[in-house]
């Protein structure tokens, strides 16, 4: 499969295939170079919430913003807690959490919109970020998964919010993005019992038995089995093969930095027609 990312500048990549059908769209994942913080978070850290200076969480942001052509007032974030809440966005909610934590979505880890000039935003340091596109309809969205929205099913939700707005699940496209890889990630069988219960009717594992009771577990994998289950055409789901872990000179890894570290984000979003 190829590969659906490619990197533009230092401070991000963008979904490549995206990009070349619609110009308008802009949907990507920042690295964790080309920024200003220092220590633990050097240099590109997104992440409010961390324990970075705010003064310098603010600069990578709009060091961002100038780069991928959208003001932070037309940006959106939340409050994640890892959890299944989606929200649906419009422009008139742009600016929420994007130069602060206060004013970001309470208790929100998805958002969708077919509105244009909205720049939907969520951090990440290892879970999965998940990219929702449904041409025909304009619609575009995005979730943050870990193994908690994972085996609650954030991803089936988006699709099943997407059915109520009229769009057929065989209308959607799904890009999986950068996070991290089986061979990172360790989990206990508690996890993999609640993995195997959203599963249960799938042949195809995303897990392997490594010792007694710890198994790797790909996150990617488990969340592209979700959105077949949820009846997103495989042929219309692609997934990186970027590892936050692995690839120490473009992420930070939330494992691997022994959980003091800064925030990677999606962004997706609709830039005005000018045609």
């Amino acid at each position: 499969m190829k590969e659906p990312f490619v990197i533009i500048e230092d401070q991000y990549m963008l979904i490549d295939s995206w990009r070349k059908q619609n110009l308008q769209l802009v949907a990507g994942f920042t690295t964790k170079n080309g920024g200003v913080s220092s220590g633990d978070y050097q240099t590109l850290n997104t992440g409010f919430h961390v324990g970075d200076k705010l003064e310098d969480v603010q600069k990578n942001r709009r060091t961002l913003a100038e780069k991928l052509f959208f003001p932070l007032n037309e940006w959106i974030g939340a409050e994640q807690t890892h959890e299944t809440q989606i929200q649906q966005v419009t422009s008139l909610d742009g600016g929420k959490g994007a130069v602060d934590y206060i004013s970001a979505f309470k208790a929100t880890d998805g958002f969708y919109t077919k509105d244009q000039n909205t720049f939907l935003t969520l951090c990440y340091a290892d879970c999965v970020p998940l990219y929702f596109l449904a041409p025909a309809h304009g619609m575009i969205g995005v979730a943050h998964a870990g193994w908690k929205g994972s085996v609650n099913g954030i991803a089936r939700k988006m699709v099943e919010a997407w059915r109520s707005e009229g769009i057929k699940a065989t209308e959607i496209f799904a890009v999986i993005g950068p996070s991290i890889c089986s061979k990172c990630y360790v989990v206990d069988d508690k996890v993999i019992d609640l993995v195997q219960n959203m599963l249960e009717d799938n042949d195809e594992k995303p897990y392997n038995l490594i010792s007694e009771g710890q198994f790797q577990l790909d996150l990617k994998q488990l969340n592209a089995l979700i959105l077949q289950k949820s009846g997103i055409p495989k042929s219309q789901i692609d997934v990186t093969s970027y590892c936050t872990s692995c690839n120490h000179d473009l992420f930070f890894s939330h494992r691997r930095d022994n959980g003091k570290t800064g925030r990677l984000m999606s962004f997706i979003g609709w830039k005005e027609d000018l045609g």
